[in-house]
């Protein structure tokens, strides 16, 4: 008898359900006796036992589901090791929780936060499987993370559908995407979707050479412009700040995100 557990941490995005239900096909088919233990709501149900033993009905009929049947949370790597409120040693707790229902094996569904812990409980002796989870692509060591092309797909959408609006209208829209540190999904989607210039936080922008490409577009005679642009997106003016000197300039900011600030910015006139 082999038994495995299961947990889905972190944000949620597509293709966690598909993916649960093809580690249990893939091992179902290669054991003869097999237990799944499903802990509920991330790391939260590892931490304080919260679990119940999955059967084969529980994977039937989720291929296309969105969500998780488990549940997810956001438990910080960086709070792992100190105590809730009640003096409960969390990591220890983990691996308890692990010795009881005497797994031979715990597969982690989560990005970047969940992976670090992912580490910490191998590191305490626990036989862990990570698998990459984030629509974001940035897991270290991994060419492609499930949920991302779900994600590109709804942006280019999205990015697509503008188009007509933007036209009958001639104005400039700003399609924000999410991306805080990478721009893999801006980038995808704003290629797909046709976005006239595209903003990503590996590459800091320069605002004239914006509003430069929107005149450009205008003298052309093309009256709209589409503006793809990562969360994270990043002018040059800031990105040569310390990083004292950025934490403390966002922390003035008025602006509720990046494209806001753009739109403000693309609206005053280059100085002469």
């Amino acid at each position: 008898m082999k038994r495995i557990g299961l947990l889905t941490s972190g944000g949620d995005c597509q293709a966690l359900n598909a993916t649960m239900r093809g580690v249990v096909k893939g091992l179902s088919s290669n054991l003869d006796e097999l237990e799944v233990y499903g802990f509920m709501n991330g790391y939260k149900g590892l931490i304080y036992g919260d679990y119940r033993l999955l059967t084969s009905k529980d994977f039937s009929g989720i291929l296309t589901k969105g969500g998780t049947i488990l549940g997810s949370s956001r438990q910080p790597f960086k709070l792992m090791r100190t105590p809730d409120e009640k003096g409960l040693d969390k990591v220890e707790a983990m691996k308890q929780n692990y010795y009881k229902l005497r797994l031979d094996c715990l597969v982690i569904l989560g990005g970047n936060g969940t992976q670090k812990t992912a580490n910490l409980l191998s590191e305490e002796g626990l036989n862990i499987i990570h698998l990459p989870k984030t629509i974001d692509n940035d897991i270290y060591g991994t060419d492609m993370t499930f949920g991302f092309y779900s994600a590109v797909n709804i942006a280019t959408d999205a990015i697509d559908c503008i188009h007509t609006t933007a036209a009958s209208h001639n104005r400039v829209f700003i399609v924000e995407v999410m991306g805080h540190k990478v721009g893999w999904l801006t980038l995808y989607a704003g290629v797909a979707g046709g976005a006239d210039i595209i903003l990503i936080p590996e590459i800091p922008y320069h605002i004239d050479k914006v509003v430069e490409a929107i005149d450009h577009r205008t003298k052309a005679g093309k009256g709209f412009t589409v503006i793809a642009v990562a969360e994270g997106a990043i002018s040059a003016e800031d990105a040569a700040l310390s990083k004292k000197e950025l934490k403390k300039k966002m922390e003035e900011k008025t602006y509720p995100s990046v494209a806001y600030e753009l739109a403000q910015q693309i609206r005053k006139p280059l100085p002469v």
